[in-house]
């Protein structure tokens, strides 16, 4: 793909924006923080990210879903904690970046091996699966316990899973690019008609109405300020980094495995955790969440087949012009729930389809009860303990990072051949 403003590559980075949206403006929502300055960090973070990667590896930065806990518990609902969040933020990043500086010393080779495909293949596939109730709860088939299931709701997510799936495997050309922002159009569209016809209310413009036409920093209220250090926050959020380096490990061998490229030689893994690190460092100098790699844009590649940096720092520029201009990134948090919900279906069933693949394509032999062992301890304990463990009141270990120490562990203690 050319590095060039054409129309296709402007809206196939519309794409990726969309594909990361949601997610990422839903960690602020939750902590507290401020949902366009996610924004503003996200595309910040991940032009510093390529620049740090020699702009070799297409990844979109989010805001990491690994932090709300500890994040939330901070701020707990009072903005004047903010800042305290920020310096905790702030010296997670300085984690990554240690955590980078061992990878270049003991070299991402002794890393790699602690990740075979035995390994990797399920983590990923747990990766997938682990997002796949937020899919279907977005898509109104898991509702709340004494409640029904609303079949119209229901009836607009698999309207946009549907057209997303058309698109991709029956459409020729520029239109088989943008399969998932033909799939988020159509179901507004027609959410708008549902709303004005049987008087649904699936698209709520209050988001537009409420939203300043331009955020500008020390001016909007609460809009940027500075961390504040407190040495309890820090502990209570920067080891975090050390859960989602591992999270990252695995994002990285996905992304790698989608594009055709062994990342963790060429540019390097230490370079792919630094550019994290330094990600995370400017989002909470800013009142940014945490960034990580985000598997949603990774699903978009794999649908699409366009592996283009270019594309991904256009993404990475709207998302900062979103967080600028208020108005104009609220019209994209009234897209509805269950549109969302039907397209991430695909998106995140995507990402296990490619832990399968991986399994696939390295030829183990499952008939070796070795690999049976790993591989089910793997996803037993990374989707059973999809809530986390908690360790401290602040302090939870998600079951993936769980699931990639266990996996790790045991191919190195069992032997070669059982």
């Amino acid at each position: 793909m050319e590095k060039k403003l054409t129309a296709t590559n402007l809206l196939l980075g519309f794409q990726h924006l969309f594909a990361m949206f949601g997610a990422t403006v839903l960690v602020p929502i939750i902590t507290g923080l401020n949902p366009s300055m996610a924004l503003i960090g996200a595309g910040l973070g991940t032009l510093l990210f390529h620049f740090i990667t020699g702009h070799k590896v297409p990844v979109f930065l989010g805001s990491s879903f690994a932090f709300l806990g500890v994040v939330g518990a901070t701020i707990a609902g009072d903005p004047a904690n903010i800042p305290l969040a920020q310096g905790g933020i702030m010296a997670a990043g300085v984690v990554y970046i240690l955590l980078a500086a061992l990878v270049r010393l003991i070299g991402s080779e002794r890393i790699v091996k602690l990740f075979p495909p035995v390994v990797t293949g399920p983590i990923i596939v747990v990766i997938g699966l682990t997002l796949a109730p937020v899919a279907l709860t977005n898509a109104g088939l898991i509702v709340p316990q004494g409640t029904s299931i609303d079949w119209v709701t229901v009836g607009v997510a698999l309207f946009s899973l549907t057209v997303v799936i058309v698109c991709t495997i029956f459409l020729k050309g520029f239109f088989k690019l943008v399969p998932i922002l033909l799939g988020f159009a159509s179901g507004y569209f027609l959410c708008l008609i549902l709303d004005f016809t049987i008087g649904t209310h699936f698209v709520d413009f209050t988001a537009i109405t409420n939203a300043a036409w331009i955020n500008i920093p020390y001016v909007t209220p609460n809009f940027f300020t500075l961390p504040k250090f407190d040495l309890g926050v820090i502990f209570s959020i920067a080891p975090v980094a050390i859960v989602t380096f591992m999270e990252h490990i695995g994002d990285i061998t996905i992304n790698g495995s989608v594009v055709g490229k062994n990342f963790f030689k060429d540019p390097g893994l230490h370079r792919t955790v630094l550019g994290d690190g330094l990600a995370t460092l400017l989002a909470g100098f800013i009142g940014a969440p945490p960034n990580t790699t985000y598997g949603e844009n990774t699903a978009v590649l794999a649908t699409t087949k366009n592996y283009s940096t270019f594309v991904l720092k256009l993404a990475a520029v709207f998302a900062i012009i979103l967080g600028l201009f208020g108005k104009f990134g609220a019209i994209i948090m009234t897209i509805p729930t269950p549109v969302l919900g039907g397209v991430s279906i695909l998106l995140y069933g995507m990402i296990s389809s490619i832990g399968m693949r991986t399994l696939a394509e390295s030829n183990l032999d499952f008939s070796h009860s070795r690999n049976l062992i790993i591989v089910a301890l793997i996803l037993v304990i990374g989707l059973g303990l999809s809530g986390g463990v908690a360790i401290t009141p602040n302090i939870t270990l998600t079951g993936l990072f769980l699931a990639v120490v266990v996996g790790a562990a045991v191919n190195k203690i069992l032997p070669e051949h059982i």
